[in-house]
């Protein structure tokens, strides 16, 4: 008898991959997603989302770009760590457009792309993963590309994610012209503690459970306690402690296999609280 089929399951309910077919609307997701599209409904040159590693930005992204309608075209960049002319040469790829030019000419066609597109009243979208990373040389090329525009609206909307380090980046005074255009942002906010049961359940129903309660009310006060409402660590906690259930040919969760999670899974909280948790 295997994992999956001891607890009844069609696939992996906690998977670290940011799967959309698992997304959960939990309130913080649910606003920044209402940001970008309301954001990129408006025009706005520049949106930032914000959030800890492992809060959801990706899966985010991934779900916001998929919620675009036809009338769209949108270029998704996960590499961060580019010089100015690797962006564009990536973004040119996205785009279709030929990228076996010199620097001028490819700065001429991808602006002509984007004209071209504008007349087709279709929109551009460029979403930048974990842009904290990125080099500012390369957010100031970005900058550039975007002051093209109609007397009605900018030819492309840019959504930043990054992690919280972003934020000082773009307070640099190199920056601080990028920073201007910036109209909307938000910040990720981790799950509160009966977000974290509705999650789990979400994705154990996705993963096709459909039995009794897999974790315990303890359980998952100990998954929201260790992982801080942190979504990839509450997959993490939530992985192991099954495995371990499983192991020991129990059916559920108990406090103590969440406890047996955290003390193998190093970015866990769990030393400070466990001797005086209820």
């Amino acid at each position: 008898m295997n994992y999956l089929k001891h607890f009844g399951l069609r696939e992996l309910p906690f998977g670290i991959t940011p799967d959309t077919s698992f997304f959960f609307a939990c309130r913080s997701i649910r606003e920044a997603l209402n940001t970008l599209l309301v954001a990129s409904a408006n025009g706005e040159g520049f949106i930032k989302i914000t959030g800890e590693v492992g809060t959801g930005k990706t899966l985010l992204c991934r779900k916001f770009l998929s919620t675009l309608g036809a009338g769209w075209v949108s270029a998704y960049i996960p590499n961060p760590n580019l010089e100015p002319r690797s962006l564009l040469l990536a973004l040119a790829d996205e785009l279709g457009v030929a990228t076996n030019r010199e620097r001028h000419r490819l700065d001429k066609d991808l602006m002509q792309r984007l004209l071209d597109l504008a007349r087709q009243g279709r929109r551009v979208v460029l979403c930048l993963d974990e842009t904290q990373a990125m080099p500012s040389a390369t957010l100031e090329a970005v900058r550039l590309l975007s002051n093209l525009e109609t007397e009605k609206r900018k030819l492309m909307q840019v959504v930043l994610f990054g992690q919280p380090e972003l934020d000082p980046k773009l307070a640099s005074d190199s920056l601080r012209q990028l920073r201007q255009r910036i109209s909307f942002h938000y910040t990720l906010k981790a799950l509160d503690r009966n977000e974290v049961a509705d999650y789990v359940a979400h994705r154990l129903t996705i993963a096709g459970y459909c039995g009794p309660a897999l974790f315990s009310g303890g359980a998952l006060s100990a998954l929201h306690r260790a992982s801080r409402g942190v979504p990839r660590l509450v997959n993490m906690l939530a992985h192991k402690s099954l495995l371990t259930v499983y192991g020991e040919g129990a059916s559920h969760a108990e406090r103590a296999h969440v406890q047996a999670a955290a003390e193998d899974t190093p970015s866990a909280s769990w030393r400070w609280w466990w001797r005086t948790a209820a």
